[in-house]
């Protein structure tokens, strides 16, 4: 089903052509008295680049109708890819490492999450807003430097390197964002 240009929302996931395109930002301009224009950022879902986007108000899209589905994390394959089961299936299912890598420091094994689906197809995971997570390696805390908003590099349990503050310890669970990266406080 055609979707008008006028009709689309931030959020929503389009077709153009072979690709998923999900629309990150929107603005419908309309310059006095000439026609309207439609200027969008859209994201593509298989590659992950950003792009802008230039429409008038009478092109149409086909909107895509995605699947989420639970999934747990099982292990890392020697090519790359990540291998995940879904949870009501316990079907098995690889994830290439350039669809999913750069979120895949968020997770640690055995980790359920969130796999979106295109017509039976996997193409992403989402992550939680933020995930809890162990310090394994970092520096210890020199004395007198605890009055300023000095941060010192830790690595945490599944590899993944974030600036915490000087009292965070080896063996500490910290918060850390899964949008940016950052410490976000000490895990209860």
């Amino acid at each position: 089903m055609a979707v008008k240009a006028t009709e689309l929302r931030k959020g929503t996931v389009i077709i153009d052509g072979q690709k998923l395109l999900l629309i990150t930002d929107y603005m419908h301009h309309t310059p006095g008295n000439l026609r309207a224009v439609i200027h969008m950022k859209v994201k593509d879902l298989r590659t992950g680049v950003v792009s802008p986007m230039r429409l008038g108000s009478s092109d149409a899209f086909e909107v895509a109708y995605l699947d989420r589905k639970k999934a747990e994390y099982l292990y890392r394959e020697s090519d790359g890819s990540y291998v995940f089961m879904d949870q009501e299936s316990f079907e098995q299912f690889p994830l290439p490492d350039e669809l999913v890598g750069d979120k895949m420091g968020f997770v640690k094994e055995n980790t359920v999450v969130d796999v979106t689906f295109h017509e039976a197809t996997p193409i992403g995971v989402e992550l939680p807003a933020s995930v809890t997570l162990k310090v394994v390696e970092s520096e210890a805390a020199v004395k007198g430097n605890t009055a300023t908003n000095v941060k010192k590099e830790a690595v945490l349990e599944t590899g993944l390197k974030i600036k915490v503050p000087l009292h965070i310890q080896a063996g500490e669970s910290v918060k850390v964002s899964t949008a940016d990266g950052e410490f976000q406080g000490r895990a209860n």
